[in-house]
């Protein structure tokens, strides 16, 4: 077994009977996660105030190419409703995403994240970054940096970012302008989850690795797409 491999098998062993509290305490007794209400919550908002999600990331959860809003299609509903609660509890600290977290009821949040992970949703033609920028970030991405004492990202976010769910992120197709965000959110103590690995090989970062590293992960998956669609030729 790899110590990657390792790591992530001890990381589930430590996580999975938290998640399953975690989980138990924030849901309803009895209540079953849907994703057809959390469709509706994604379209319309809630009574209690919560705007529509799709206003910002769109029905399907692509949001836009802009990057200012991450896409949710197909991110595990375990960790879209941590994040959610972690807007919520200030874990996260958002002016947008916070006071929408705090609207949202306990069956809410486990309903909209339980749809997002459901929706299949292809992802948008994006323009591939400068070539450099982009080979330093798979670099990065896949290698890190033993002189910098920088973890490679995919140890963690599996092969070209595919994510390991359910507590991991995929970063694959994920947009370069929000990676780049939310990693200086770590760095300016905006994210308080996560910030004994993820705060800790943001701060670790300059400005041009971190660019580097989110125009590699935009791209990667329009790679992968263009790979396969080659090999069926």
């Amino acid at each position: 077994m790899t110590f990657r491999r390792l790591l992530l098998a001890g990381a589930a062993a430590v996580l999975a009977p938290l998640g399953v509290i975690t989980l138990v305490q924030a849901q309803s007794v009895g209540h079953q996660p849907g994703a057809k209400h959390g469709a509706v919550i994604v379209a319309q908002g809630t009574p209690g105030g919560a705007p529509p999600c799709a206003q910002c990331h769109a029905f399907n959860g692509v949001s836009d190419a802009s990057g200012a809003f991450p896409r949710l299609a197909g991110q595990s509903a375990y960790y879209l409703a941590k994040q959610l609660r972690d807007f919520a509890s200030g874990e996260r600290a958002s002016a947008i995403m916070s006071p929408i977290a705090k609207a949202l009821s306990p069956d809410d949040v486990a309903d909209v994240a339980t749809y997002f992970a459901t929706v299949n949703a292809p992802f948008l033609p994006l323009k591939t970054g400068d070539a450099a920028l982009v080979k330093h970030g798979e670099e990065l991405a896949k290698i890190g940096s033993a002189e910098r004492r920088i973890q490679n990202c995919d140890n963690c976010h599996g092969p070209e970012g595919a994510g390991e769910p359910p507590a991991i992120p995929y970063l694959a197709g994920q947009y370069a302008h929000y990676i780049a965000f939310t990693l200086q959110m770590w760095q300016q103590g905006f994210r308080k989850n996560s910030l004994n690995t993820m705060g800790v090989i943001a701060n670790k970062l300059d400005y041009q690795e971190i660019a580097a590293v989110a125009a590699y992960y935009q791209q990667v998956q329009s790679t992968i797409e263009a790979d396969e669609a080659r090999g069926k030729d």
